[in-house]
């Protein structure tokens, strides 16, 4: 990891040093996704606003489809300096910024107005400067969806039919104690692995958001598809302080108002994603199951209790955000 982030930083220096004088400033943002997806269009229309706010004197180059490497190889890029910004899921920076695990607590949002009314106020805004001190500083939220449940073999209509179920989560801790706390088995793996691991039966399932179950063409081999919604963990755009630091008060403003304008704009893109996902899905033959969410929220609880005892200090912004 060491080695590949020292090549990463040389090559950054040399492009840097091949810039024209006076053709301004180039950001670099690295991030996973490819560039079929909505919130890669985000992106795109983050680098346009800038580019019209700065009259071009800032540019945005962008690598995506994880050329810079995985989200957390790039956030430390970020860190060091090599590159200006990056796109990640929250869950993943939570493992930098400990408030980030927040927006990983099972039905936490009643639903969608209520989840960006927060990430939008003062609490949302307040856990994207908290990064700050980590060299991480979050610009705005992309709307990532909700994860529910699918599955190859066995349809999940309540909690209890995930009990013997092997569920693929992210390496993440609260993923890991929900899939727990509603009777499964909660399993760990790449995602990369993850179509081969359902088609070998190595796990029964996974859970992820429409667009993701269907890009990834888990539809094909997982025909039941449990829309619980129980987390609603966005993606954040972030810009290194390192590189933050050496802008302008003029070029802050213009960054900051391009990452909000491209999130508005993202929301939309999201929406659309998620209804011809759907299509593909139930053409292909996949059962959309609509379940009591209520059953999966109650049998979660004991999630939500175990976060505010490891974080306390948190305790209180969890209630808020509930009671919003």
């Amino acid at each position: 990891m060491q080695h590949k982030l020292i090549l990463l930083a040389i090559l950054f220096m040399s492009i840097a040093s091949c810039e024209k004088a006076g053709t301004g400033k180039v950001l670099y943002l690295g991030h996973t996704l490819p560039q079929t997806h909505p919130v890669h269009k985000g992106i795109l229309e983050f680098q346009k606003a800038l580019e019209t706010k700065s009259k071009g004197s800032l540019k945005v180059k962008i690598f995506p489809d994880a050329q810079l490497g995985s989200e957390r190889e790039v956030l430390e890029l970020l860190q060091i300096g090599s590159v200006a910004a990056t796109k990640v899921s929250a869950a993943t920076l939570s493992n930098f910024v400990p408030e980030y695990h927040l927006l990983g607590i099972p039905y936490l949002f009643r639903d969608k107005e209520h989840q960006f009314d927060v990430l939008e106020g003062d609490i949302g805004k307040s856990i994207l400067e908290k990064g700050s001190k980590f060299w991480l500083r979050g610009l705005c939220y992309y709307d990532a969806g909700s994860r529910s449940f699918y599955t190859s073999e066995k349809a999940i209509r309540t909690p209890d039919d995930l009990k013997g179920l092997k569920i693929r989560v992210m390496n993440n801790q609260m993923a890991i104690n929900m899939v727990n706390s509603m009777g499964g088995s909660a399993t760990p793996l790449a995602y990369g692995e993850l179509y081969t691991a359902i088609q070998q039966g190595v796990v029964d399932g996974a859970e992820n958001n429409p667009p993701s179950f269907v890009s990834s063409n888990h539809y094909e081999i997982s025909k039941y598809y449990t829309l619980d919604e129980h987390s609603s963990v966005p993606d954040v755009l972030l810009i290194g302080t390192k590189f933050w630091d050496k802008l302008s008060e003029e070029e802050k403003i213009w960054v900051q108002e391009a990452a909000d304008e491209s999130a508005q704009a993202q929301k939309q893109y999201w929406n659309d994603s998620v209804e011809e996902s759907m299509k593909i899905a139930k053409a292909a033959g996949v059962e959309i199951i609509i379940p009591e969410k209520s059953l999966f929220a109650e049998k979660s609880k004991s999630v939500v209790e175990e976060f505010v005892k490891e974080f306390p200090e948190m305790a209180s912004i969890v209630n808020q955000i509930i009671n919003n």
